[in-house]
């Protein structure tokens, strides 16, 4: 008998958590509407950031100074 006193004891609970959070929900959705619905709207994709053939030149004659300057530590420190 102690273990049915002990789920209608859960059901009773669950049942009133259940409650508060549909008043939750019920707020959280008065201020959506309230803030015009904005929340509701699909993001929209990231727009794709395209780097000019001028921009990856200069890019590229950086990368290869940087590894021009390590090859020379390196030949430096084993020569």
């Amino acid at each position: 008998m102690s273990v049915l006193a002990a789920i209608r004891r859960e059901k009773k609970k669950i049942k009133k958590q259940l409650g508060k959070l549909h008043n939750q929900l019920s707020g959280l959705e008065a201020a959506a509407k309230a803030l015009g619905d904005s929340t509701s709207k699909e993001i929209k994709g990231v727009k794709k950031r395209v780097l000019s053939a001028a921009g990856r030149a200069a890019i590229a004659k950086a990368a290869k100074k940087r590894w021009a300057q390590v090859r020379k530590q390196t030949k430096k420190i084993a020569g």
